[in-house]
């Protein structure tokens, strides 16, 4: 499978996954807001949104290189630019790296911008090029040796 489509799908695995969340947050702010007879607080979740999902891929990108859907269509997200370690090169993402990357994942629109611009460049996307990062498929051959 072309790594561009396993991207596309990761992307709408994810979008599932953080619409899980959002379930449950409107799940358990409407006992507040019924409570208090407060539907304008449904008016903020336009602005909650885009805090989730840069929470939701930046710790996830940046503390084990994939988000949900990533790790499920077995593709990572790397730096190119390696940080040397004790045990060789690192090749992990800053959380400024991670967080940049995510920008135009807020919302559908952004997402289609950074992905024209990134072909018009040459990359995937405009803010990997930026952030100097890739996604990478999964050596999985590695993941069943050390099982």
């Amino acid at each position: 499978m072309d790594l561009f489509l396993k991207r596309t799908i990761a992307y709408i695995l994810d979008f599932f996954v953080v619409s899980a969340f959002m379930w449950i947050i409107s799940y358990f702010a409407y006992f507040f807001i019924n409570y208090f007879n407060m539907f304008q607080i449904y008016h903020y979740f336009v602005f909650i949104l885009p805090v989730i999902i840069l929470f939701y891929f930046t710790i996830l990108e940046k503390n084990l290189g994939a988000t949900i859907g990533k790790r499920l269509m077995f593709i990572e997200v790397k730096s190119t630019m390696p940080k040397r370690g004790r045990l060789g090169r690192d090749y992990s993402l800053t959380y400024s790296q991670a967080l940049i990357r995510s920008l135009s994942k807020i919302y559908w629109f952004p997402i289609i911008i950074d992905v024209i611009l990134g072909k018009i460049t040459g990359k995937t996307r405009l803010l990997d090029g930026i952030t100097r990062t890739t996604v990478v498929e999964e050596d999985t051959e590695l993941l069943l040796r050390n099982r």
